[in-house]
């Protein structure tokens, strides 16, 4: 399947398993590069000598292509970068940030940057900054998301009509038909996350998976847009940002509820009740718990299944 993608990053596959927080550890990014995709490793839950460590292990378990994610709110992004460059990644993701402000740094040490986005705009000021793909990532997307509310089928022709360079799909994407489908729309890989947090690989408490396992349409909501936009499984936690919700809540209201580490308590820690539980719409396609590689090879064959049919289709 060699594409712009697969030639960028040396892949076998133009699948890109996301980054996600307290999910994406060396174990998930090494097992998704080794089954032919690009695997990386979520930096946004890590302190600095935990990304080495993480970077390090990975290193040792795959002699695959693989990347680390950053978000660049991240408060000692600088530190987190020099380790980038001492233990010699050669793929970062950028988002949540400027892609000003360290794309060249990255490029001028010859590491291949890809800035994530939610919209045209942003799209086009990152390959203004010089990336060499970016990752557009519709509104049914898990974590963080952007304000816009552009679903993805409606998001990548839109950015496709205007960028020149490779455009990575993501938001909803956990089957091979999807794939097929935004690439026919224009995208030339697919970022997919949810998909990856039911594995067993994935860092996540199993308490978490299974609950991504039982979500069903209607579970998951985009809520905290006056801080940063999130899509949560409704719970106990979701549910109290409601009741505060009718009381016209300030932002300092917001983050006093929201407090430190939810995201952590819900997702590594696997407290149901008052943690931050990420995961994108797509989780009510979602089923079972399955080793990385299998995922890689559902979605591969489904995409093949889905172009055989798609030729058969009369109009």
């Amino acid at each position: 399947m060699a594409n712009k993608i697969t030639q960028l990053f040396g892949i076998k596959y133009p699948i890109i398993q996301a980054g996600m927080i307290w999910n994406s550890g060396w174990k998930l990014a090494s097992a998704a590069s080794n089954a032919g995709a690009l695997g990386l490793i979520g930096a946004g839950s890590m302190y600095p000598d935990v990304l080495r460590d993480h970077i390090k292990k990975c290193k040792n378990a795959t002699n695959k292509p693989f990347g680390v994610n950053v978000p660049m709110l991240y408060p000692n992004i600088e530190e987190i970068m020099n380790i980038i460059v001492e233990e010699d990644v050669k793929i970062v993701f950028t988002s949540a940030g400027n892609p000003k402000t360290w794309t060249s740094w990255l490029k001028e040490r010859g590491i291949t940057v890809v800035h994530v986005v939610s919209s045209v705009k942003f799209a086009l000021k990152a390959q203004e900054a010089g990336v060499d793909a970016v990752v557009a990532e519709g509104f049914e997307a898990g974590g963080h998301n952007g304000r816009e509310e552009t679903t993805t089928l409606t998001l990548i022709p839109m950015v496709r009509e205007h960028l020149q360079i490779p455009l990575i799909a993501a938001g909803g994407i956990a089957t091979g038909q999807a794939m097929l489908a935004v690439m026919l729309l224009g995208a030339d890989a697919v970022q997919v996350g949810s998909r990856f947090v039911a594995s067993t690989e994935s860092s996540a408490h199993d308490a978490f998976k299974n609950v991504v396992v039982d979500a069903k349409e209607g579970d998951t909501q985009l809520t905290l847009k006056e801080l940063a936009p999130v899509r949560l499984i409704k719970n106990k936690f979701f549910n109290d940002l409601q009741d505060l919700y009718k009381k016209a809540p300030t932002v300092e209201d917001l983050k006093l509820l929201l407090g430190r580490a939810r995201a952590k308590r819900g997702m590594f820690e696997g407290d149901l009740e008052d943690g931050e539980l990420e995961i994108g719409q797509i989780a009510g396609l979602i089923h079972d718990i399955k080793p990385t590689a299998q995922i890689v090879e559902d979605l591969i064959t489904e995409f093949k299944l889905a172009q055989k049919q798609a030729q058969q289709i009369v109009v």
